[in-house]
């Protein structure tokens, strides 16, 4: 067996307990594996995404790290506390202008390098040649993919199985049925997939609308690594689009935090754990189902929702009859 990778969190993962209303009477059992417990500032899957790109940055003697998100981006925040801790320079490509959030602010304080790319460079990402100028820029640098993904995030999230394993003996559960997590750009769903090697179907729901980008991503990265492009299914959990907030998910998301204990953020988890109640509902999973809900983290993009104006921004009763209309819902992209 391969020596534990210095760069794996230490901090053991909890899986903790779920009770809801709207499981009652289906018979399945939920219980939440916390990644959000990891670690105080590589916390949730950006750790796992994050483990293989570090160490394939230090077999190549690489100086830093680059990679790309917005303002409020929990991997360029993972990714900037990792150069801090690691020791190694770290650039960041934010998409549109300067603005300053609580996440830009902790990237400036970890003393990550800040380029901020506009609209239309940001979308040129894609491009074959985006990383040269940045690659000549800086030299020796590793590139690190939007979200951290890429098949090396990938693999890093595959361990996220093993990882599981202790918790679940010490949980008391023999075996389960299945994992249920956020989906934002397929890394951490094709990782498990990966990982769990047929043995447990992985469910996602998609944080963003559209199902063709990230069952497309998550093809790719199973062919990459050798496998067949099985093993998992997606749901819509988008709610009108990325990174939006409507008054029926945030207080889905303050009853949800009240009943199960577990904090949650509007962009990926509570959108994953709301649609998960609407498949419970719907039958989808038989009597006697034991589902893990992975908490992918991300609760640091808090900072920058006001999901109290969100609430505010709902009519009241009565409001269809005196001809007001319904505000748009709030939006805020996390990348």
């Amino acid at each position: 067996m391969a020596p534990p990778s210095p760069y794996l969190a230490g901090a053991p993962i909890q899986l903790q307990p779920l009770s809801f209303t709207w499981l009652d009477g289906h018979a399945i059992e939920l219980a939440a594996l916390r990644l959000d417990q990891v670690d105080p500032e590589l916390s949730g899957n950006k750790w796992f995404k994050l483990l293989h790109h570090l160490e394939a940055a230090a077999a190549a003697g690489a100086e830093g790290l680059i990679s790309l998100g917005g303002p409020h981006s929990n991997h360029l925040h993972a990714l900037a506390a990792a150069g801090r801790r690691f020791g190694l320079r770290t650039v960041g490509l934010l998409r549109g202008h300067p603005q300053d959030t609580p996440t830009v602010q902790d990237l400036l304080d970890c003393g990550m390098a800040l380029h901020w790319l506009g609209y239309g460079g940001y979308r040129e990402r894609y491009q074959p040649e985006f990383w040269a100028p940045w690659q000549a820029r800086y030299p020796g640098f590793h590139c690190v993919p939007e979200g951290g993904g890429g098949l090396l995030g990938a693999l890093g999230c595959a361990e996220l199985v093993a990882e599981l394993q202790q918790p679940l003996e010490a949980f008391g559960w023999g075996d389960y049925h299945g994992c249920w997590l956020a989906a934002g750009t397929g890394t951490t769903l094709a990782g498990l997939v990966l990982g769990e090697a047929g043995r447990h179907p992985v469910y996602g729901a998609l944080a963003g609308p559209g199902e063709h980008a990230v069952a497309a991503t998550v093809a790719t990265l199973l062919q990459q690594a050798g496998r067949d492009d099985t093993g998992y299914r997606l749901f819509d959990a988008s709610r009108r689009g990325f990174g939006r907030f409507d008054p029926e998910l945030v207080r889905f998301m303050r009853d949800a935090e009240r009943e199960g204990g577990m904090p949650l953020e509007p962009v990926y988890t509570a959108k994953a754990l709301m649609a998960l109640r609407e498949q419970v509902r719907a039958g989808f999973f038989a009597p006697g189902s034991r589902l893990v809900f992975v908490h992918t983290g991300g609760l640091q993009g808090l900072r920058g929702a006001n999901l109290d104006a969100v609430l505010q921004a709902e009519p009241g009763p009565g409001a269809a009859e005196t001809g007001r209309e319904k505000r748009p819902a709030a939006s805020r992209r996390q990348g």
